[in-house]
């Protein structure tokens, strides 16, 4: 392999002083993201009414079946079409670093599942294909994707791609074309992540992202940035919103990947 174009080599004392500039641009970004993330969590949320229902290992489920419990849900939006015999590559470069254990979302408080409007039975045997374990569901036959804009049908739902509707994006230009919604796009499918609230028996859908927006969802922490509740450790903002479950990096509740009882 040629590499070219290489860094400028330097004394160590030379790479020390360029280090500490830059640390001062990484920590500005670091603060930029936690006020960022502070507005995230004050987003308000909408309650979801409609009675969907998915297709899963166990047969039928409701929306609020794939929390498995926990008060928090986030959702891989899986592009994986019915009459596709294969899922999208670039979604499953992304579901292939969805680690096997869920472990750390779990212990807080947070369900992470994959929704396609493929039949279960593609889904089921993909996954074991590619030999993934997080949880998968069909919204095969409902409106679920319509609704969240994962899939884009104007006969369906309103379209609202990267939340422009027809009218911004005939001015704007659809990204990948520069030009108006048309026709020919009708069944078009949209990566994205979704997250959700349980509160008692009702859900909420607190955010949503699409295109670049989910680039950096390949670990436990960015997930839980997206969310109501956040990590739920001491210094999150707004404050009396979570109890901190002293999991933070050197937390009393930290224990070794394995010994959590989740």
């Amino acid at each position: 392999m040629t590499i070219g174009n290489l860094p400028e080599v330097v004394s160590r004392e030379e790479w020390l002083a360029a280090r500490k500039e830059m640390l001062a641009k990484e920590k500005e970004l670091t603060r930029a993201r936690d006020r960022l993330n502070v507005d995230r969590r004050r987003l308000p949320m909408v309650r979801i009414d409609q009675p969907y229902t998915f297709e899963g290992p166990d047969g039928p489920a409701s929306l609020l079946d794939l929390f498995e419990g926990r008060p928090q849900l986030v959702m891989h939006h899986f592009m994986f079409a019915p009459d596709w015999e294969s899922a999208c590559p670039s979604c499953s470069s992304a579901a292939d670093q969805i680690p096997a254990h869920l472990r750390q979302l779990h212990v807080r408080n947070t369900t992470l599942v994959a929704v396609s409007r493929a039949p279960y039975a593609k889904l089921a045997a993909y996954r074991e294909r590619m030999g993934w374990t997080f949880p998968w569901y069909s919204s095969y036959g409902s409106d679920f994707n319509y609704d969240f804009h994962a899939t884009l049908d104007d006969r369906v739902a309103p379209v609202l791609l990267h939340f422009r509707t027809e009218a911004e994006l005939a001015e704007a230009g659809v990204p990948w074309t520069d030009g108006p919604w048309t026709t020919d796009m009708r069944g078009t499918e949209m990566p994205g992540v979704s997250t959700f609230l349980r509160v008692g028996e009702e859900v909420f859908h607190t955010y949503s992202t699409y295109g670049r927006g989910i680039e950096q969802f390949h670990y436990g922490i960015p997930y839980l940035d997206l969310t109501a509740l956040g990590r739920q450790e001491v210094w999150e903002e707004p404050k009396g919103r979570a109890v901190s479950l002293g999991l933070q990096v050197g937390g009393p509740a930290m224990r070794l990947p394995d010994e959590y009882d989740v």
